[in-house]
């Protein structure tokens, strides 16, 4: 995990706890990427929730499916889905390192979804997926976000 150390070498009150003194990420100050990130992941996981909502609501009242058990699947997998991006929203916004690739990949599903959806002639629903997708995706390697979501942790070695 990628969390700072319990008791950091440097205990100043200017620095992020687990980054080396040259590092220029002030512990007052995250960066709003990495806030907008966060809430563009979140975002993207309530529509998955709402997704599964509505797709739970039609089997069970009865809408017509070729196979019950996949489309219990699919559910399963929906709701899968927007639990795990909540865990990426969250935790990106403490700073941990694993989430930028999470978003990162997360980015690319919806603008494969996106893009196809605003050439199909969808403009408001394809907009709605690609603008923000492309904002995150841009804002993931922004230095500033980087720097914050770069903390390693300074547990005991493992050997």
């Amino acid at each position: 995990m990628s969390r700072p150390p319990a008791e950091p070498a440097d205990p100043s009150p200017d620095r992020v706890p687990g980054h080396s003194p040259d590092d220029e990420v002030p512990a007052r100050g995250r960066p709003g990427g990495v806030t907008i990130i966060a809430a563009i992941v979140g975002a993207e996981a309530t529509a998955l929730l709402g997704a599964a909502a509505w797709y739970g609501y039609n089997l069970l009242s009865g809408s017509p499916v070729l196979s019950f058990w996949g489309a219990v699947f699919t559910l399963g997998l929906l709701l899968a889905s927007a639990a795990w991006l909540f865990a990426v929203a969250i935790f990106h916004f403490r700073g941990y390192r694993w989430t930028r690739a999470a978003a990162l990949v997360a980015q690319l599903f919806v603008l494969t979804i996106g893009f196809p959806t605003l050439t199909g002639g969808l403009i408001p629903a394809g907009a709605a997926m690609v603008v923000p997708a492309v904002l995150a995706l841009v804002l993931l390697f922004h230095p500033r976000v980087i720097g914050y979501a770069s903390r390693t942790g300074g547990g005991t070695p493992a050997l």
